[in-house]
């Protein structure tokens, strides 16, 4: 890449639940050069870079829009769970500066080294995933508000016991899918290697407040075990009171017929 001092662009999407590196750095070796970092690919052509995480993220830098088109193309062929909606975040970034820092969504580095700016991706991967998990636990806490709130007017949830499981699904599929990839936000094993390079993961980290964004999302996924709970106590209660109800006709058919005999 060559160093200079013009204002470039810099996007970050996240596009599907997965990729196939395997799969991607094979087709793409053929026309472009490509190195796999740590289950990350680095796409590299001439003064422009692609940054291609597993989990379904892809930070371009200096990709014009019709290049980032066909790139996604492939991408979304070799995908796991594609996205309806696409998260994305853009930054404009310039090369050779004094120091590597962001201020409003623009990018000063001191330096044109790939490795630089994949530790720079690192972070960006890493904000559009957990922006994709905030929208996911925020739609899924939106549209399952009623429950509680009936739960409060009525005393009891207006569903029957196939809409609540189906509920209690929804709301483990969305809880286990943030869980599971939860250590996708630490900071990255590539650091452990090149510790030399954490700073700049740190820039961004700091500047698109991954920290503390976490710490809400845990909040959400509170929210949404507090409302598992909720579901499964409904259920239980529906369930021991069928039973009741049950062992109450039983006693009484068996009463019935005692006394049916007894006439007879």
């Amino acid at each position: 890449m060559t160093e200079n001092l013009s204002i470039k662009k810099c996007v970050a999407y996240c596009l599907a639940q997965r990729f196939d590196i395997a799969a991607l750095s094979k087709i793409i070796s053929e026309s472009k050069q490509v190195r796999i970092i740590k289950g990350a690919l680095l796409v590299e052509d001439h003064e422009t870079l692609s940054v291609i995480f597993a989990y379904g993220a892809v930070v371009h830098w200096n990709i014009d829009p019709e290049q980032q088109a066909r790139l996604h193309r492939l991408l979304l062929e070799h995908a796991d769970n594609p996205l309806d909606i696409v998260e994305e975040d853009n930054f404009t970034y310039a090369l050779n500066c004094s120091t590597t820092r962001i201020i409003e969504d623009h990018i000063e580095i001191e330096s044109s080294d790939p490795i630089l700016l994949f530790s720079l991706s690192q972070g960006m991967a890493q904000s559009i995933k957990l922006a994709f998990f905030e929208t996911h636990a925020l739609r899924t806490i939106t549209n399952t508000n009623y429950i509680p709130e009936s739960l409060a007017q009525d005393g009891r949830i207006k569903l029957n016991r196939q809409e609540i499981a189906k509920i209690r699904g929804q709301l483990f599929l969305t809880k286990s899918d943030i869980i599971l990839n939860y250590d996708l936000l630490d900071i990255p094993d590539f650091f452990w290697e090149y510790p030399e390079y954490e700073p700049f993961y740190s820039v961004a980290a700091k500047y698109l407040e991954i920290t503390q964004r976490i710490e809400v999302l845990s909040k959400k996924l509170e929210t949404i075990h507090e409302l598992f709970e909720m579901l499964a106590d409904e259920q239980k209660h529906r369930h021991s009171s069928a039973l009741e109800w049950i062992i109450i006709w039983l006693i009484a058919f068996e009463i019935g017929m005692t006394i049916f005999e007894k006439v007879v």
